[in-house]
């Protein structure tokens, strides 16, 4: 499921897709880059050279725990649609 976050000033919306695991997956680093979350773009790939590719399988695991965590820490609301 798509989560969606609303920044309270400006009530701009982001929406972090329920396939994270697989952008992550496929483009790692520059997933993180292009959505700004530069500590896990910086330490995804720094345990990538120390494990030689391997956290490259382990990572997309918690890439949506990631995304939803940065965004609760940056201030952003979470929008939960309801039924």
């Amino acid at each position: 499921m798509t989560m969606r976050f609303m920044r309270p000033e400006n009530t701009y919306m982001e929406e972090v897709s329920s396939l994270v695991w697989l952008w992550v997956f496929l483009f790692g680093v520059f997933y993180f880059v292009f959505k700004g979350v530069w500590r896990h773009a910086f330490l995804s790939l720094v345990l990538a050279v120390i494990t030689a590719g391997f956290s490259w399988f382990v990572y997309p695991f918690f890439a949506r725990t990631i995304m939803r965590n940065h965004y609760l820490r940056m201030g952003w609301v979470q929008v939960v649609e309801q039924v």
